[in-house]
């Protein structure tokens, strides 16, 4: 695969302006006759982070899925979690879904559509999860998915997809996917920043990058919205299109001309990020949140922070949220889970001495080791293990809680799930809004461990060196 050059972000404000006026007016018409459903499955808790009042479910069950399409809202979100799945429970999970989905759907008269909502820097379970619910959906809904929609825009992220190519934002410059460090994960790794070539790569070639569909900025910017309905009415047997996007108005304009393909019987699946799906629903911007907002109780304890994460972006906010005053840091030696009896007598030390700050009002920021244990002639099998025992451990020093922290900050996927789903038992919760650009908040359900307290979901990927600081100030300033 060639290697792509590094661009100017500078070209991100070289596209003309488009009336924004305008096209917010034609994606409300659009939408307002639209009688689906729009149900978001989420692989990480972090794909809320563009919107607001709506809700998020953390089972697949009957109950939950019955509860959100009886909602007034247009949106639900299902946490799947699937990106910490191996292929085999992914292939489970969607499956029960997919049915599950299908007959409330029947049974209370809905039309749906469904989101996989996945990471911006193009990880996950693809092709993998959008082809199970196409099967799920052809076999349970009567349904012929004409084509998939793919569009991993992010902005608060700084993920732009321009000429097909899908870019990362550090600094001054937008450096191709392909060729950061996102792209060697260990799980979902992957050589191409060209969506295209990404959709051949990831389909072992049964895609060929010639057969995509793009959708481009020109066409976009341009008000193009006929030809574009005329393309996407020409989808057929599953086709991918690929959206080009630097700017909202780019989704709200290509999702006008969805909105029409769809009232004229067409039908998509969608892999999106979480940029696509405000548009998507018309959701409206809110500002970020306020202290007042998200801490409605007047509880004396100090709050907690717990850090998963190992990105080098996620160590060096560490490193400046250390500098805030009148917090206390304490590091859980992660590397002691070789030892099951010292690492059960960490977790316990550890635990106490967060009881004890909390209780004097102290907010504890908790660490896992910064450095990755890694071990010679290591197997794939010991090592997920290990990541399971320590990512356990890590949520039960939320869930082993026995005082009420006045908030609760994740920072990183998979850590955030299981604080938000095993520490906390959320079964539904309310998102807020952001507190920073990307960066959502929960509000806890009245079922939880915790109710009505403010959860952040602070991702790994996501903010500037001063973000976690500037989050932690925010719930701390009275």
């Amino acid at each position: 695969m060639k290697s792509l050059q590094k661009r100017s972000a500078a070209i991100l404000k070289s596209y003309p302006t488009v009336d924004e006026k305008y096209v917010q007016m034609l994606l409300e018409q659009a939408i307002k006759n639209d009688p689906h459903k729009i149900i978001v499955l989420d692989d990480d808790p972090t794909g809320i982070q563009t919107v607001h009042d709506i809700s998020v479910y953390t089972d697949w069950s009957y109950e939950s899925i019955s509860r959100g399409f009886k909602e007034k809202n247009k949106i639900f979100y299902i946490l799947t979690n699937s990106r910490g799945f191996t292929e085999e429970q992914t292939v489970k999970v969607h499956r029960q879904i997919g049915r599950t989905i299908a007959q409330v759907a029947e049974e209370q008269q809905w039309k749906y559509l469904i989101v996989s909502r996945s990471d911006s820097t193009l990880r996950g379970h693809y092709p993998l999860e959008t082809t199970i619910l196409k099967e799920q959906l052809e076999c349970y809904s009567r349904i012929k998915a004409d084509g998939e929609i793919i569009c991993p825009y992010f902005r608060e992220g700084g993920r732009f997809t321009l000429d097909n190519i899908h870019y990362v934002q550090y600094g001054d410059w937008l450096v191709p996917a392909g060729e950061t460090e996102f792209a060697n994960d260990k799980t979902f790794g992957y050589e191409s920043s060209d969506l295209t070539e990404y959709i051949e790569e990831k389909s072992k070639g049964f895609y060929k990058k010639e057969e995509v569909l793009t959708i481009s900025l020109d066409e976009l910017r341009a008000l193009k919205i006929d030809e574009i309905t005329a393309k996407l009415m020409n989808i057929t047997a599953f086709g991918k299109i690929v959206v080009n996007a630097i700017d909202a108005y780019d989704l709200k304009i290509f999702c006008v001309a969805l909105y029409r393909a769809i009232a004229q019987g067409k039908y998509f699946v969608f892999r999106t990020a979480a940029g696509f799906i405000k548009e998507l629903g018309a959701i409206s911007d809110k500002p970020l949140l306020t202290r007042q907002e998200m801490i409605t109780s007047g509880g004396g304890n100090g709050g907690i922070v717990v850090v998963g994460s190992h990105t080098q972006k996620t160590n060096n906010q560490v490193e400046q949220l250390k500098t805030l005053e009148g917090i206390r840091f304490i590091e859980f030696n992660s590397d002691l889970v070789l030892e099951e009896n010292r690492f059960q007598e960490e977790i316990a030390s550890v635990l106490k001495q967060e009881q004890d700050l909390l209780s004097q009002g102290v907010t504890v920021v908790v660490c896992t080791k910064r450095k990755l244990l890694t071990l010679e002639d290591d197997s794939k099998e010991d090592a997920l293990e290990r990541s399971v025992k320590i990512s356990d451990a890590v949520q039960s020093l939320v869930g082993r809680l026995n005082i009420t922290p006045c908030f609760v900050v994740a920072k990183g996927g998979i850590t955030s799930s299981d604080i938000g789903t095993k520490a906390l038992k959320v079964k539904r919760a309310n998102v807020l809004g952001q507190i920073r650009p990307g960066i959502p908040v929960w509000q806890t359900g009245g079922e939880s461990k915790f109710p009505q307290i403010p959860y952040v979901i602070f991702p790994g990927n996501v903010g500037e060196q001063n973000t976690l600081k500037e989050v932690v100030e925010i719930l701390l300033t009275k």
